[in-house]
This record gives C-alpha cells, sequence and structure tokens, in this order.
C-alpha cells in the first residue's frame, strides 16, 4: 500500500474517532441523577400502591362494618393516636434503637473477628462453629428470662439477647466469603510471595466484602427482633424498657390504637435498618462488584 493511500486511510478513520468521541462526551456530560431518581420512582411504585390500596381497604373495613377501635382500630385513628401520643412513644422508641444499634455493633464486631478467627485454622472452626450454630437455633424467648434474672443490669441483659440474635449471620456468611477467595489467585499471591497480610488484606477481604454486607443487612433486622423480644420478656416482668413494653401496656389497659401506633414504629423502625444497610451495601460495592455494578441498557 503506498504512503498516500495509507494516509488517506486514516484520515477517512479520524472523523469517525472524533464523532465516537464527541458522542461519549455527550453521554458524560448528561447527568445520570435524573435517571437514577426515575428507576427509583419506578421501582418503588409498585409496592407503595400495593401498600396504600392495602390500607384504604382496611380503613373501609373498618368503617362500613362498625369494627369497634378497641378491636381493630383504622388506619387514620393510629396514625392520629401515634401523633397524639408521640411523646410517650418516642422515648421508648429511643430505648430500642439504642439496644438495637449497640447490639448491632457488638454482633458486627465479634462476628467478623470469630469469621477471621475460623479462617486461620480449620480445626478452630470445627471447634466452636456448632456452638454458634447451636446459639443461633436455641430460641430467645426461652432464655431471655434467665439472662435477665443472671444479668442484674436491664440494658446489659437486652443488648445480650439481641446480640445471640444478631451475631450468626454475619459469623457464617463472612467465614463463607474469606474461605471463597479464588483459588487461582491465592496461588498467584504465593508464587510472587506475598505475606498472609497481604493475602488478607488484598484478596481475601474484597471477596468476603459482598457476603459480610449480605449477613449484616440479615443481622439488622434480627437485631430489632431480638431487642423487641427481650423488651416482651423484660416487660411481663414489670421492667419498663422499649416499645414492646408499650405494647404489653397498651394491651393490659386496652387501648388498642396505642398498641398499633407502637407496633407501627417498630416495622418502621426495621424497615429503614434494612434501607440504611442496603444503601450503605450498594455504596461500597458499586465501583468494582458485578452484584452493585450499573450496566448500561
Amino acid at each position: 500500500m503506498s504512503g498516500g493511500s495509507r494516509m488517506s486511510s486514516v484520515s477517512s478513520i479520524e472523523p469517525k474517532r472524533a464523532a465516537v468521541g464527541d458522542l461519549d462526551s455527550t453521554r458524560a456530560a448528561t447527568p445520570p441523577r435524573r435517571a437514577d431518581v426515575w428507576g427509583a420512582a419506578r421501582r418503588a411504585l409498585p409496592p407503595v400502591a400495593l401498600g396504600v390500596a392495602g390500607l384504604v381497604a382496611w380503613e373501609l373495613l373498618v368503617r362500613l362494618k362498625e369494627i369497634p377501635y378497641y378491636i381493630l382500630p383504622g388506619p387514620l385513628l393510629v396514625i392520629a393516636t401515634l401523633v397524639k401520643d408521640w411523646g410517650t412513644l418516642y422515648p421508648s422508641l429511643l430505648v430500642t434503637l439504642a439496644i438495637t444499634g449497640a447490639a448491632l455493633l457488638v454482633a458486627t464486631v465479634a462476628g467478623v473477628l470469630i469469621a477471621i478467627l475460623f479462617t486461620q485454622s480449620r480445626w478452630i472452626e470445627r471447634s466452636l462453629f456448632p456452638y454458634a450454630v447451636i446459639l443461633q437455633v436455641t430460641p430467645v424467648v426461652a432464655i431471655a428470662p434467665l439472662i435477665i434474672i443472671w444479668v442484674k443490669s436491664i440494658p446489659l441483659a437486652l443488648l445480650i439477647c439481641a446480640w445471640i440474635v444478631a451475631f450468626f449471620p454475619i459469623v457464617s456468611n463472612t467465614t463463607l466469603g474469606l474461605n471463597s477467595a479464588d483459588h487461582n489467585l491465592l496461588n498467584l499471591f504465593q508464587l510472587y510471595g506475598a505475606s498472609r497480610r497481604q493475602v488478607f488484606w488484598h484478596l481475601k477481604l474484597p471477596s468476603a466484602m459482598p457476603y459480610f454486607l449480605g449477613g449484616l443487612r440479615i443481622s439488622g433486622g434480627l437485631a430489632l427482633i431480638g431487642a423487641v423480644v427481650a423488651e416482651f420478656v423484660a416487660g411481663t416482668g414489670g421492667v419498663q424498657s422499649g416499645l414492646a413494653y408499650r405494647v404489653l401496656e397498651s394491651g393490659y389497659t386496652m387501648q388498642i390504637p396505642r398498641m398499633f401506633a407502637a407496633l407501627l414504629m417498630i416495622t418502621g423502625t426495621g424497615i429503614v435498618i434494612f434501607l440504611a444497610l442496603t444503601a450503605l451495601s450498594h455504596l461500597v460495592l458499586r465501583s468494582w462488584h458485578e452484584s452493585a455494578v450499573k450496566r448500561e441498557g
């Protein structure tokens, strides 16, 4: 091929490259925030619409059947009671949130440390993991009275109960993630003489991160469940604690709308915890993991 023909070929390709570059720059300049907001709205619309329809049907059922409020209050009465009794329910909510948050924090730290210990030795994992399973399958409602009797501090007893429920998913998932590192990459690290610390920080920890975050989302809801169950047990003994005590108190005094308002706060707290941990998982994984990377098209 002559020099002139080569130059003409290159010159014909250059405008195409420039056009592609202009298209890419135009796409990059377009803010994706509006599309992300619209996509999130479309994903949230079906469950929100279904929930609103269920609440409307609930309110109509109560009004048409003239069901007494002490048997089944309507959603409007529950919301009105929540607003009216906010001064009583809000401090109880803070107590439940404090126990849940502390239990989740302790479960996270202890679960990760135990999982790292398990991965250091198969003998340690085989010796201790069955006891973690025993704690998981033992109903907390059965051992909560004993813990409250043995531990003199009620907040500490509630924390222990919530921790017992919350820590197993983190231990199990993190252990699985640490053991799921690519063996080919592990052999490559060993071939280049990487230390155990380098293998852990640069290979095993990134591979375990999605597993850990999945377990964290599960443990968030379980920590709330454990805290509420422990509060029920403590409330049965006359100890005032969190929202669970308000549920018991409302049942004893036949204040059913307040009971539903407290249940609504517990449910809302669980939803907020799950959404917050889901957002945290997305923020951590969105730039590198396949489960969170946004695909074009």
